[in-house]
């Protein structure tokens, strides 16, 4: 059974502040502005998840990598296998329930027991013993017609969801989705151009660049075309509803190239004749026309940079990406963004949202430069940070240097579906507990306390996305 009182101060001033505080904003929709759910799940009025390990595993990295590390083979847990089982299926979640002690301390263990107890009811304990019988229990649940995705989106109260789409997406499903006046929320498509801005890393990238060029009714197999082509493309997606570009590089740089320079390199790169050191350049040049598309079509700019990704090249052959094993580097903001903010830093409509796995950039980079430059919002704790302890330190860092209106309000980026409302929750009550510690200092009264708790949770991320 999950306490009441999870997450908030152990001192029994402060928590009665906090409970105060967290009741302001407990029952407020959820904004989920970057995630990776797949329209399909919602698209469908009667969508059900076939069983918990499809629901709670297999497309959660948060939780295959754990069990990953305890020697378990991605394949038993559904990773990349077309014909999964209903046998193989509880057997995965039966090696969840094996190797659940080494989830302790972990967010994991925190999300999995609370939407255990909050979405269907269940106040076992989960580990070796019950994980069978949990399983049959969430099984029998799934089946139930408030357990469709469309039934869970309304019971989890979210007022907007944003997918992460290719560049060529049609976006039919969107269209459809968002026209069905039994969808319960607004559903917007995100732009995610990373693919066609990486000549070198992205494998066929100038077969890649003609199709883009097809779908964009452009010949995009000049640097001309090309740049046009993303302009089209960008502008269909907003036109169908979407409110962001997502980029994840290894540098946020925009060095920009002669025009005799990216003209020759790109057309190596069309002939598949490009060095690492040339890719990196044409990205860069690449990512400063993105910042310059965002100035004409006002789509607000979320960056995921300085990331090993994929760091397994065995488990990324067999089992493609996004399974667990990117790695947090080193980030630097305040060298590789001076030429952007201080070309577009002060423009009142341009927001650019950073990201890090680099809790040291906070206080040293980000905070101060968010503290001075109109456009730039420091995204929530990502990945390896959003646990109860990075997050705190995240208020703690950017508050002190640039205060709460330049936080862009909570981010779960989950692929899982039950898991947004938990994030979610976990965010507000950490929330009303650094709060309640600025109010129990007498440095905010009661009343400022919650005005901060409901900016961060509606008007806030709102104001950053742009969803007024």
């Amino acid at each position: 059974m999950v306490h009441a009182d999870r997450l908030l101060p152990a001192d029994p001033t402060t928590r009665d502040i906090a409970r105060e505080l967290y009741a302001e904003v407990k029952d407020m929709p959820i904004i989920s502005p970057h995630g990776h759910v797949p329209v399909e799940w919602f698209h469908d009025k009667d969508y059900h998840f076939d069983n918990p390990t499809e629901l709670f595993i297999t497309p959660d990295h948060y939780v295959t990598r754990i069990l990953h590390s305890q020697g378990v083979d991605l394949k038993d847990l559904g990773v990349g296998q077309k014909n999964f089982t209903p046998e193989q299926s509880k057997h995965a979640f039966e090696l969840l329930g094996k190797f659940w002690p080494a989830y302790a301390g972990t967010p994991m263990q925190y999300w999995f027991d609370d939407e255990l107890a909050t979405v269907f009811g269940i106040d076992k304990p989960f580990g070796p013993d019950t994980a069978g019988e949990i399983y049959d229990e969430i099984n029998d649940d799934l089946k139930q017609p408030e357990f469709s995705t469309r039934a869970l989106v309304k019971k989890f109260n979210i007022e907007f969801i944003s997918t992460t789409d290719d560049t060529l997406d049609d976006l039919h499903l969107h269209d459809e989705t968002n026209a069905d006046p039994d969808f319960p929320a607004r559903l917007a498509p995100a732009f995610r151009p990373d693919l066609y801005l990486e000549p070198y890393k992205t494998a066929n990238w100038g077969e890649k660049v003609e199709q883009l060029g097809e779908v964009a009714g452009v010949d995009a197999t000049t640097y001309a075309g090309f740049t046009e082509a993303l302009r089209r493309r960008r502008q269909y997606f907003k036109a169908h509803g979407a409110v962001l570009s997502d980029h994840s590089h290894a540098d946020v740089r925009t060095d920009r190239l002669s025009d005799e320079e990216v003209n020759r390199l790109f057309k190596q790169a069309m002939a598949g004749n490009i060095t690492p050191e040339e890719g990196d350049k044409l990205r860069r040049h690449f990512f400063a026309d993105q910042v310059e598309m965002a100035q004409e079509d006002g789509l607000v700019m979320t960056v995921h940079p300085h990331v090993h990704r994929d760091y397994d090249p065995q488990n990324l052959a067999e089992y493609g990406v996004n399974i667990g094993a990117d790695i947090p580097a080193k980030a630097e903001f305040a060298v590789d963004l001076k030429s952007l903010l201080n070309k577009y830093g002060n423009t009142p409509d341009f927001h650019f949202v950073a990201f890090t796995m680099d809790e040291t950039v906070y206080s040293r980079e980000l905070g101060p430069l968010a503290g001075f430059y109109p456009s730039l919002y420091v995204g929530a704790p990502w990945w390896f940070l959003d646990s109860p302890e990075p997050i705190l330190r995240y208020f703690d860092y950017i508050t002190t240097a640039a205060g709460f209106s330049k936080l862009s309000g909570f981010i779960d980026d989950t692929r899982a579906l039950c898991s947004i409302p938990t994030r979610h929750d976990t965010n507000r009550r950490l929330t009303a507990r650094f709060v309640s510690g600025l109010v129990a200092d007498h440095r905010l009264s009661m009343d400022e306390g919650k005005r901060v708790m409901r900016e961060s949770v509606k008007e806030g991320p709102r104001h950053v996305f742009k969803l007024d």
